[in-house]
C-alpha cells in the first residue's frame, strides 16, 4: 500500500527506549524501533525524528530535586544526544543512512542543527534525528518536535507512545478510560489531555500539522499508521 504522508516527524519518548529496564537503554528495544523506522523508510517516506531523554535524565525531575531548572534541562538535552546516537547506530545496522543534528553544537559526534541541510538530507532519503531539544531550557522535546516538524514542512507528527491512542485517563491505571479516535487541537487543550504539552499542541495547530498518536510497542504499527491503517488517534482541526 502507498503511504498517506510524504514526510513525517516521529516523536519518541526516552522512556520508550527503556524496554524492561528501569534506567538507560535497552538494546533490543532500540533495534526493534530501528526496524520499524526502516519499514517506513522502505515505503519511500521521508523521516525525521525527535527523541526525549527521560530514560537517562529528566530536567523537571532534576529541578524538583533542588537543581537549578536551566542546568537540569541542559542535562536532559545531553541525554537526548546519547539516545539519538544509539538510534543512529541501530538504523545504520539496518542499512538506513542517518544523520544526527543537535541544537547544542558538538561537532565531534554529530552535525549542528541547520534547517536547510536537514531538509536536503531527507530529500536524499536519509533519516535525520534531531537531538538537544530546542537548544533552550524550559522547553520540552514535545515542543522541539512541533518546532522541527514546522521547520521541515512535515505532513504529520507521529507521536509514539506506550498505548494505541489518546485516552481520557491513564488506561493502565483506569480500566474504563475512554479512548478517542479523533480530537481537535482545542479539545486536547481544554480537556488537559496529557498528549503533548500545550505549547507543542498550539504550535502544531498554528501550522496545521496533524498529530497522530499510536503505540510504538505494537509490531508494524508505525508503517500501518503512515499508510492510514491500524489503531491510532488523530489530532487536527
Amino acid at each position: 500500500m502507498s503511504a498517506a504522508y510524504r514526510r513525517v516527524l516521529l516523536k519518541i519518548s526516552g522512556e520508550a527506549l527503556l524496554g524492561n529496564r528501569e534506567y538507560g537503554l535497552d538494546g533490543e528495544t532500540v533495534e526493534r524501533i530501528a526496524k520499524e523506522v526502516r519499514h517506513v523508510h522502505d515505503l519511500g517516506v521521508e523521516i525525521c525524528a525527535v527523541i526525549g531523554g527521560g530514560n537517562i535524565f529528566r530536567g523537571v525531575s532534576g529541578a524538583a530535586a533542588g537543581m537549578e531548572r536551566a542546568s537540569a534541562d541542559y542535562m536532559g538535552m545531553l541525554a537526548t544526544v546519547i539516545n539519538a546516537l544509539s538510534l543512529q547506530n541501530a538504523l545504520e545496522r539496518e542499512g538506513v543512512n542517518t544523520r544526527v543534528q543537535s541544537a547544542i553544537p558538538m561537532s565531534t559526534v554529530c552535525e549542528p542543527y541547520i534547517r536547510r541541510r536537514a531538509i536536503r538530507h531527507m530529500e536524499k532519503k536519509r533519516v535525520v534525528i534531531f537531538a538537544g531539544g530546542t537548544g533552550n531550557p524550559f522547553f520540552t522535546t514535545d515542543t522541539a518536535a512541533a518546532l522541527r516538524a514546522s521547520e521541515m514542512g512535515c505532513d504529520a507528527i507521529l507521536k509514539a507512545t506506550k498505548v494505541d491512542g489518546v485516552y481520557s485517563d491513564d488506561p493502565v491505571k483506569v480500566k474504563d478510560a475512554e479512548r478517542y479516535d479523533r480530537l481537535s487541537y482545542m479539545e486536547v487543550l481544554s480537556r488537559d489531555l496529557k498528549v503533548m504539552d500545550a505549547s507543542a499542541i498550539s504550535l502544531a495547530r498554528e501550522n496545521r500539522i496533524p498529530i497522530v498518536v499510536f503505540s510504538i510497542y505494537t509490531h508494524g504499527a508505525f508503517a500501518e499508521v503512515v499508510q492510514g491503517r491500524g489503531r491510532f488517534t488523530i489530532i487536527g482541526d
